[in-house]
C-alpha cells in the first residue's frame, strides 16, 4: 500500500480494506487506486479542505444518515483543490454501480450540503437532470422529504418547494429538470447531476448544463448510473474515455471514475463476487436478498438474464448467437479509412418504408479489408423520429445523414447523392431488391441506369432476392470480416448502431435471415444495405479493373 503525502483517514481506511479484500473490488477500481488516487494524494500542488469534508460528513449524518466507507472515500475527492486556482481537482465524478445501491441516497445529501453556508459559495445552483420527470422527482425528493419533515428547523434556512429548494443565505438553488435542451439555455449551474446516463442519446441535452462551466466557482459534473441496453451511445462513449483515464492518460480532464462491475460474466455464479458491482451489498441485507431472489429467478427463466446482468451486475448481456457480431467486433470497425479517391466500389440501398429511413452503403476493397462508406436519408414525417435511442443530430452534423422534408421519401435526392459519389469513385454496380427498385425506377432511368439483364447487358443495377436466399450467401463472409476485424466503417457511429440493431434468425433447416432486433425504434437500414452490396461482392476485386463505370452519365 502506497504512502501518501495527503493523508485522509477515511481514504486510508478504505484503501486498507481494498488491500485486505482484493477479490471484492473490480479491476477498474484497482486502476482507479493505482493510476488516479495514489498519484493524486502525492501531489504537492493541491490541498485537502478537511474542514469542509468533516462539515459535509456531519451534516449528512445528522440530517440523513451516516455514509458507507466506500462513499466516504469517494466524498473525500470532492474536497481536493488546486493550490493556485482554488478549483476542484476532480470536476467530473462518474459513479457506475448496480441498481439499488443507493446512488441517489449518496449524492443528494451532498448536493444539499453544497447549498449551505457551510460550503460557502453564493449562487451555487445545482441542476438535477434525467430523461423522465418521474425519475428525477424521485431523486429530488431525497432532499425535499428531509427538509419538509424537519420544517421547524429548516424553514428559516431554506425555501422548500416541490420543484426547487433555495438556501436563503447563499441563494443556491437545487432544482430538477428533464433533458429538454430547448428550454435550458443560459443556466448558471454550479453542479450538474445526470441520473441514469445510459438513457441519454443526444450530447446537446448534456451540453446545456455544462456549457456554463466557469461562471460559478467549483463547477462539477456528476454522473450516476447503472448500465443500459443502448450500445454505442453516450454511456459507452464516456466509459471508453474512463478506460483511458484509468490507464493513467488524460489526467488533466479531472475525471474520477468509480466503476463497479463484474470483471467476468462467469463471476455471476459466485455470490461473493456480487459486491464488485454492488458495493453496498454488505451494508444492505434487503439488497442482498433481492439480488439473490432475482438470480434464482434468472436461473429458472433465462429471458431474465439479460436485465439481471445489465442492471445488477453492470455487464450488458447480449445473446451473441443471435447478433450479427459481438459489440467488441462491431467497435473494431472504427479504423482509419484509407484514401479511396478514384477507387472501384459497389453500392447497396435499403429502406423499409417510404416515410422512414433509407440506407446507402458504398463498399471498397483495399489492403485486404472491406471499407464501407454509409449515408442515411431520413424522412421528416417518420412517426418515431423523436423516440429513437440514437443521436441523429450528431449523425447529421457528422455528414452521415440527411433529413428529407416531406410526407414521403424523395428518392430523386437519394439518387442525386449517389451520382455525386460517381464523381469521386468508379461505381461498378448498385444492389437492391425488386421492391425497392420499383419505387426508385424512375429516378434511376433519369440517369440512364437500368437493371443488369438480357435487355440491358451493360446495366449496373443488380436486383437481389431478399430473405434467406441472399442472406445465407453473404453470412459467412460477413461473419468472417467482423471476426477478423476486416470491416472498416471509420468514425461512423450510425453504421455501428445499425449493425448492433440486427439479429440473425435461424430456421429449422439452419437458414439465416437478418432481422431487426426491435421492429420499430432500432433501425437497421444501413446494415441491410451492406447485406445487399455484399450480395454482388464478387464484382469488386482489390486491384483496379476495367469493369463497368458510371462514366455514361452526363453531369
Amino acid at each position: 500500500m502506497t504512502t501518501h503525502i495527503i493523508k485522509i483517514k477515511e481514504v486510508e481506511e478504505y484503501l486498507s480494506w481494498c488491500y485486505e479484500n482484493p477479490n471484492k473490488i473490480s479491476k477498474k477500481i484497482w486502476k482507479l487506486i493505482e493510476n488516479i488516487v495514489d498519484p493524486t494524494l502525492n501531489r504537492n500542488d493541491i490541498f485537502f479542505d478537511e474542514q469542509k469534508y468533516r462539515d459535509c460528513l456531519g451534516y449528512c449524518k445528522k440530517w440523513y444518515y451516516d455514509f458507507f466507507p466506500y462513499q466516504k472515500f469517494i466524498l473525500a475527492f470532492f474536497f481536493l483543490f488546486e493550490v493556485e486556482s482554488k478549483e476542484p481537482v476532480f470536476k467530473k465524478f462518474i459513479i457506475l454501480m448496480g441498481r439499488g445501491n443507493g446512488k441517489d441516497g449518496f449524492i443528494m445529501p451532498i448536493m444539499n450540503f453544497l447549498q449551505t453556508p457551510l460550503y460557502g459559495i453564493k449562487n451555487y445552483n445545482i441542476d438535477l437532470v434525467a430523461t423522465s420527470e418521474d425519475q428525477i422527482k424521485d431523486t429530488f425528493d431525497v432532499v425535499y422529504s428531509v427538509l419538509n419533515d424537519n420544517r421547524k428547523f429548516f424553514n428559516h434556512k431554506f425555501w422548500i418547494g416541490k420543484e426547487k429548494i433555495m438556501n436563503f443565505a447563499t441563494k443556491s438553488i437545487l432544482r430538477y429538470n428533464t433533458s429538454n435542451a430547448t428550454t435550458k439555455d443560459g443556466k448558471k449551474t454550479g453542479c450538474a447531476v445526470f441520473n441514469e446516463y445510459h438513457a441519454y442519446v443526444e450530447k446537446k441535452k448534456i451540453d446545456v448544463y455544462t456549457s456554463g462551466a466557469g461562471k460559478i466557482p467549483h463547477f462539477r459534473e456528476i454522473i450516476i448510473t447503472t448500465q443500459g441496453d443502448v450500445r454505442g451511445g453516450l454511456l459507452d462513449e464516456l466509459l471508453d474515455i474512463c478506460d483511458q483515464v484509468l490507464e493513467g492518460e488524460y489526467s488533466s480532464l479531472g475525471y474520477f471514475p468509480f466503476l463497479c462491475m463484474l470483471d467476468d460474466p462467469k463471476e455471476v455464479d459466485d455470490p461473493d463476487c456480487w459486491i464488485k458491482p454492488n458495493p453496498s451489498i454488505d451494508y444492505m441485507p434487503t439488497l442482498k436478498k433481492k439480488i439473490m431472489d432475482q438470480y434464482q429467478e434468472m436461473k429458472i427463466v433465462p429471458s431474465k438474464k439479460s436485465e439481471f446482468m445489465t442492471k445488477r451486475m453492470n455487464i450488458p448481456e447480449r445473446d451473441e448467437a443471435k447478433c450479427v457480431a459481438s459489440w467488441a467486433d462491431i467497435k473494431a470497425t472504427n479504423q482509419p479509412v484509407p484514401d479511396l479517391e478514384n477507387e472501384d466500389c459497389l453500392i447497396g440501398i435499403d429502406y423499409s418504408e417510404i416515410h422512414d429511413f433509407c440506407g446507402v452503403v458504398l463498399e471498397f476493397k483495399k489492403n485486404g479489408k472491406r471499407i464501407f462508406k454509409h449515408h442515411s436519408f431520413i424522412c421528416s414525417s417518420c412517426k418515431v423520429l423523436h423516440d429513437i435511442k440514437f443521436d441523429l443530430s450528431l449523425a447529421i452534423e457528422m455528414g452521415l445523414a440527411t433529413i428529407l422534408e416531406g410526407p414521403t421519401m424523395d428518392f430523386e435526392q437519394v439518387i442525386d447523392w449517389i451520382m455525386t459519389q460517381a464523381k469521386l469513385y468508379r461505381i461498378l454496380g448498385i444492389a437492391l431488391d425488386t421492391f425497392r427498385y420499383s419505387l426508385l425506377k424512375n429516378a434511376f432511368e433519369k440517369y440512364g441506369l437500368f437493371p443488369h439483364d438480357k435487355q440491358h447487358p451493360d446495366g449496373v443495377i443488380y436486383l437481389v432476392r431478399n430473405g434467406s436466399a441472399t442472406h445465407n450467401k453473404v453470412a459467412p463472409v460477413i461473419d468472417d470480416m467482423f471476426a477478423r476485424h476486416n470491416a472498416i466503417f471509420g468514425d461512423d457511429p450510425m453504421m455501428r448502431w445499425y449493425t448492433n440493431n440486427t439479429a440473425v434468425k435461424l430456421d429449422g433447416k439452419g437458414n439465416k435471415t437478418y432481422e431487426k432486433i426491435e421492429p420499430l425504434l432500432r433501425k437497421n437500414d444501413g446494415f441491410m444495405a451492406l447485406v445487399h452490396v455484399m450480395s454482388i461482392d464478387d464484382l469488386l476485386i482489390e486491384k483496379k479493373n476495367s469493369g463497368r463505370i458510371l462514366d455514361v452519365i452526363t453531369f
